[in-house]
């Protein structure tokens, strides 16, 4: 996505060379009626003026790009040129500014400045309907997003040059577009959403037209064949839309077309388009010089495309990129009847299938003068003896071989291209040495011409040789590679070397003398490699003559100590980045920074104290990073000593994650500071009422402080530019607006979490239409969330919204759209009645712990769900049967409906979502047996259906098919049967819960298996779990949290994320297990919790259990355990709760351990059982006492051996007689005594 940033931006800056030369023209061609300048004050029409005001006054302008437009005369505002003969207005260009900015170190700055930056956005007003006059209308890279182009545009049929590129319109081009009789220029590339299933063919009647672009698009269907009648149209670009069919033959009129872009995806899909005529159209064209034809694989199914290009006898660039050419296909043109025009220069060949090095003969046989060749992102492939001549190609001076699998040794066929320039060698399969590597270019004519070498993200070994063997070389980049060891003190640069990247090695040791030697050195990187040298070495080894070339110096990621020292000798030094690395203790006072110094980051080191006024009196400084040190002065001693020049030239301050304190001072002194980074510190104390910020502010990060008082719309008065807004965690701190304010600036950020907004929903917010991501969580708002602002969700785009704990209330209204949204976070309100449909366009949706009652529309409304990923309704009040509308989720991957009152069967349409990898059905009311489908989920990593009341055996392919599961929690329901031998294919199982069932047998043994639980896992271990997303505005992994309810210490507790992974369980407690332990057990010495409690477990404790040294939670309660507890158990030493209590075990508690730490009750009911913690004590080492034991002899013993046999046999004899007479003599018990005897019998 970065890449394709790039290309569009550099597209823009393409686009606004030719609109410049284009408005030069058109000056040149009015200036007897246009003021092209401001030199003489012409008073402007007034319904004109009037026009222009109320356009104005529906635009949103939060930089000021129509300040001046208040003064009387229109015709001198900014923007506006006007007949000095007519006073008409002739020329608005209200065009943006892209803020590339180069010190914007934040990745959110970056972000800001590559999207957006100085921008009109809002509606544009009918008003301009006025403007009849008017030829000359640029709006280009302004923010118009969700509205449509205006039809009423087509009706300025004076206009010669439309510009509504890059504005994020969607809808349809109006078809009035045709009626633009004078229209030369017309540009709408970028919009993006601009999709009317086809090119309006009205487009076709622009007779004049000179500039058609409409790349990067939503475009669709066919290219209308009407084109072909714009016959003079020099410009045309289609590229990066969604066309299909064949490219129309019609396209062959356009004989003074000179470029054409056709093909290419913006979303990285498949391109449909094709030529069907042999490329007879292409022929025709004969004026033309640029042709690129991107991702038309149809170009390879015949020699015919490729002769009919080679015959253009103009052409000077030619791009055939990703059109799955191939080496069978080009190897057979033969060059003796297939040659290029000698004009063409540049030939672009990348993204296709190519691996043999043919192709460079093929190329250097069939084109005479190339200056640049592109073969990148290829599969070319060539041993290292392998090389050839490419002397032919006398005129090559760019080549770029990136993102193949080339060898070094392919490198001498380079070697006497005596006009190669540059070349691009990065991400191949570079293994050798750097010396050898290099050998294999010095050796030609080559070392002397090259000027550029790009060597990065290989597998390069060795260290820094000599460098000064090329003469010309001036940027050379080895990073990402493997180079090793200190740098050598003879390791020379070249004498006309501009910029040096060695970053991402392991380079160790410091900087070498010679770098310092290296006269026009400007860029030196060296960051993420094991530099251990102090700071003050380096520099002093950088200030030879280097200290008066050198601009920018990145040392970042290593591990270089000492403090920052004085830095004034380097006298160019715009850029100097020293963070993350070992830096320690305070600035010096008198610590002076380079006067043209730019940039500073020393983030992320050690450094303490505060900022040295000496940092106040650097007059360039645009960014400074400290953060995530030890800073810990107060807030407002910092600014004071900033506050010298560098106040006027500071534009981004960052100071987060450190120990400042103190409150906010007045801030507004900084008149050019844009970001004001604060996050993370100690800041304390009421803001002071009568404080403001400085004026330029767009980003304000004060989040995570405590910061406390009331911030009012006074504070933020002048805040026009302000997009971003983090004073979240700052749970003293309030938020309170006058009733009817509109806020100056427009936000992106919104992020208020832990603030005081409430109790009221703030009304603010309605004036807020294009913001990005909107935090207001646990802010304290009650009552009705207000209709506007559902309305204003259901307009916007991929937003992020979190209003969750609150006490928000009320019904959710629907509404028809369908925007897509990143996350959609409601959990933790008050919300009833039924879900609305369109809340289940979004990616993630969380809506938990609410008492919403009714879900089916939600669920089953028409239409195919392909953007939810995530799905979050536990804890409401739904009931019913699950609605069984599952197929209509495409890609859902988590799912969470635990916590609700749903009843029956578990759905089968739920066996068709077959990403979903966390399925959670807890605490309801479900019965009958686990779906048969649910088999098809083989993605499943967490399946939790405790708390029902299924019934049924386990089934066997939840091991079989379900081997991805870590979680498998299915207690408290009513499953029975033994368990299943396939449950020992869960490799993987990390918490294995079957407790309160039904289960009966023994365990199988083959638990030996669960691997994953005979492995010890610590925090650092943690990846996370991903689902791949696949959207139109987002495709990449996203990471989401698991959380687990197990019992522990005798309360069921939840378990999140990276506890999760630390904790591996077996829950088989409260079912009819019996028979003995496996001793296969004893093998799963990763295991933190073991519950085999309440079942029929038999035998004796395994011998080896104290081989599970990771445990935390043993019960073995409630069983008929025999034997003694053994000795190996005192081995686990993390034993937190242990409970061998209701058994039969004998014997003495083994001691010395802390066995006797724990409560008596954890051994109690052991009959046999004896030692500390318990009372009963024992004797004799160990042997157990049963009684007292007495010494008895022979005559007092006597009553038992004599009398007391006696009186035994006469009253057995007469007892005898009394039943046996009873019953011979009477009737009824006789007859009673023999039939029990029958029924027995």
């Amino acid at each position: 996505m970065n890449e394709l940033v790039v290309v569009m931006i550099m597209s823009i800056i393409r686009m606004r060379l030719k609109l410049k030369m284009l408005m030069m023209m058109v000056c040149l061609v009015w200036v007897e009626v246009v003021v092209c300048g401001d030199e003489h004050e012409i008073q402007c029409i007034q319904r004109e003026r009037e026009a222009l005001l109320q356009f104005k006054a529906a635009l949103f302008d939060d930089y000021g790009m129509l300040s001046s437009w208040t003064t009387p005369h229109c015709c001198q505002w900014k923007g506006i040129r006007c007949s000095n003969l007519t006073r008409h207005v002739l020329m608005l260009d209200l065009h943006g500014e892209i803020h590339d900015d180069e010190y914007a170190y934040n990745s959110y700055e970056i972000s800001r400045s590559l999207n957006s930056g100085s921008y009109l956005s809002g509606e544009i007003h009918k008003s301009l309907m006025e403007l009849q006059q008017l030829y000359y209308f640029n709006l280009t890279s302004n923010s118009f997003y969700n509205t449509h182009i205006p039809e009423f545009l087509g009706s300025l049929t004076n206009l010669i040059s439309l510009d509504l590129s890059f504005c994020g319109f969607e809808g349809k081009i109006p078809t009035h577009f045709g009626s633009l009789s004078h229209l030369k220029y017309l540009n709408l590339a970028g919009n993006f959403h601009l999709e009317a299933s086809i090119i309006p063919p009205q487009l076709g009647n622009l007779s004049q037209l000179q500039h058609l672009d409409l790349r990067y698009n939503s475009f669709e269907g066919k290219i209308p064949s009407q084109l072909g009648n714009l016959s003079k149209l020099q410009y045309l670009d289609l590229s990066y839309n969604s066309f299909e069919g064949n490219i129309p033959s019609q396209l062959g009129n356009l004989s003074n077309l000179q470029e054409l872009y056709l093909g290419g995806n913006i979303y990285g899909g498949d391109v449909a388009l094709k030529i069907y005529d042999g490329g007879q159209c292409l022929s025709n064209l004969i004026s033309l010089t640029h042709l690129y034809l991107s991702s038309i694989p149809i170009l390879n199914t015949s020699h015919s495309y490729l002769q009919m290009i080679a015959k253009l006898p103009k052409l000077r660039q030619l791009s055939l990129s990703d059109c799955s050419l191939s080496d069978h296909f080009i190897l057979s043109l033969r060059p003796s009847t297939f040659n290029f025009s000698t004009s063409l220069s540049l030939l672009d060949l990348s993204s296709n299938t190519f691996t043999s090095p043919m192709i460079f003969q093929w190329v250097s046989n069939t084109t005479s003068n190339l200056v640049e060749l592109d073969l990148s992102y290829n599969l070319l492939e060539v041993s290292t003896s392998n090389h050839f001549d490419m002397v032919k190609m006398n005129s090559l001076e760019h080549l770029d071989l990136s993102y193949n699998r080339l060898k070094a040794g392919i490198l001498k066929s380079f070697m006497n291209i005596c006009t190669l320039h540059s070349l691009y060698m990065s991400k191949n399969n570079l293994t050798e040495d750097l010396p050898s590597i290099l050998h294999n270019l010095s050796g030609g004519c080559v070392r002397h011409s090259l000027q550029e070498l790009y060597f990065r993200y290989n597998q390069i070994i060795g260290s820094l040789p000599d460098f000064s063997v090329f003469s010309s070389l001036k940027i050379l980049d080895l990073s990402n590679n493997q180079l090793s060891g200190k740098i050598p003190e003879g390791s020379k640069l070249p004498s006309q070397m501009e910029s040096l990247s060695i970053s991402s090695n392991s380079l160790e040791g410091g900087v070498p003398k010679s770098f310092g030697r290296a006269c026009t050195l400007s860029s030196l990187d060296i960051s993420y490699n094991n530099l251990s040298e102090e700071l003050l070495v380096i520099f002093d080894h950088l200030s030879g003559c280097s200290k008066y070339s050198l601009q920018e110096l990145n040392l970042e990621g290593n591990k270089i100590n000492g403090t920052l020292l004085d830095l004034s000798i380097f006298s160019s030094l715009k850029v100097l980045i020293l963070s993350d690395n070992q830096l320690s203790g305070k600035i010096p006072e008198n610590n002076i920074l380079p006067s043209q110094l730019k940039l500073l980051s020393i983030s992320s080191n050690s450094l303490e104290g505060g900022v040295p006024k000496s940092f106040g009196n650097s007059c360039a400084l645009h960014s400074l990073d400290m953060s995530n040190n030890s800073l810990v002065e107060e807030f407002t001693k910092i600014i004071h000593h900033l506050s010298g020049c560098a106040r006027y030239s500071l534009e981004y301050l960052y100071l987060g994650m450190n120990q400042i304190n103190g409150t906010l001072p007045d801030l507004s002194i900084f008149s050019s500071l844009k970001g004001l980074y604060l996050d993370g510190n100690k800041l304390n104390g009421d803001i002071p009422k009568d404080i403001r910020f400085p004026p330029q502010l767009e980003s304000l990060d004060m989040q995570s402080n405590s910061l406390k008082g009331v911030l009012t719309d006074y504070h933020f008065i002048n805040l026009s530019k302000l997009y971003f807004l983090d004073l979240s965690e700052n749970s003293l701190l309030a938020l309170t607006f006058t009733q009817n304010w509109v806020p100056p600036f427009h936000l992106s950020y919104i992020r208020l979490q832990s603030c005081m907004l409430g109790p009221t929903f703030p009304k603010w917010l309605k004036t807020q239409n294009h913001f990005n991501d909107l935090d207001i969580s646990n802010a304290g708002i009650s009552y009705l969330v207000p209709k506007w602002f559902w309305a204003k969700l259901t307009l916007q785009e991929w937003i992020s919204m979190n209003i969750s704990y609150n006490n928000l209330s009320g019904i959710i209204p629907n509404f028809p759209q369908k925007n897509p949204h990143f996350s959609l976070i409601l959990g933790s309100n008050q919300f009833e009645g039924p879900i609305p449909p369109f809340l289940r366009y979004s990616m993630f949706l969380d809506l938990s712990k609410n008492k919403f009652s009714n879900s089916f529309s939600f669920l089953c409304a028409n239409g195919t769900i392909e953007t939810l990923y995530q799905l979050d309704l536990s804890n409401n009040q739904l009931s019913g049967h699950i609605p069984n509308c599952w197929s209509h989720f495409k890609s859902l991957s988590y799912l969470d409906l635990s916590h609700n009152d749903f009843s029956g069967k578990i759905p089968t349409s739920m066996g068709s979502l077959f990403d979903l990898q966390a399925l959670l059905l807890r605490n309801n009311n479900l019965t009958n047996e686990i779906p048969f489908s649910l088999r098809n989920c083989t993605k499943l990593v967490m399946l939790d259906m405790a708390k029902n009341k299924l019934s049924s055996r386990i089934p066997a392919w939840i091991g079989s098919k379900l081997q991805e599961l870590q979680i498998l929690s299915l207690g408290m329901n009513h499953f029975y049967g033994s368990l299943p031998l396939e449950i020992c294919y869960l490799r993987s199982i990390q918490l294995l819960d079957l407790s309160l069932n039904n289960l009966s047998g023994k365990i199988p043994t083959c638990i030996k298996n669960f691997t994953s639980m005979a492995q010890n896992t610590f925090s650092s271990d943690y990846e996370g779990h991903w689902y791949f997303v696949n959207t139109s505005n987002i495709k990449g992994n996203r990471s989401y949290d698991l959380n687990a309810f197990l019992m522990w210490k005798g309360s069921e507790q939840m378990f999140k994320t990276t506890e999760l992974l630390l904790l591996k369980s077996i829950d088989l407690s409260s079912n009819h297990f019996s028979e003995e332990i496996p001793i296969e057990i004893e093998n799963l010495f990763g295991l933190i919790s073991l519950n085999l409690s309440r079942n029929n477990l038999t035998g004796k404790i395994p011998s080896n259990i104290g081989k599970l040294s990771s445990l935390e939670f043993l019960d073995l309660s409630r069983n008929q355990f025999v034997d003694s507890i053994p000795q190996s158990l005192t081995q686990i030493d993390r034993l937190a709760m242990l409970d061998l209590s209701h058994n039969h075990l004998t014997g003495e508690i083994p001691t010395g351990t802390q066995l006797q730490s724990f409560p008596a009750s954890s051994f109690e009911d052991n009959l046999d059982l004896c030692g500390p913690p318990l009372e009963k004590s024992c004797i004799d080492h160990g042997e157990h006492v049963k009684g007292p034991k007495v010494e008895i002899d022979e005559n007092e013993n006597s009553l038992l051996s004599h009398e007391f046999y006696i009186s035994m046999t006469f009253g057995f004899v007469i007892s005898f007689w009394m039943v046996l007479g009873s019953i011979l003599f009477k009737r009824s018990w006789s007859h009673a005594y023999f039939k029990f005897s029958h029924v027995r019998r």
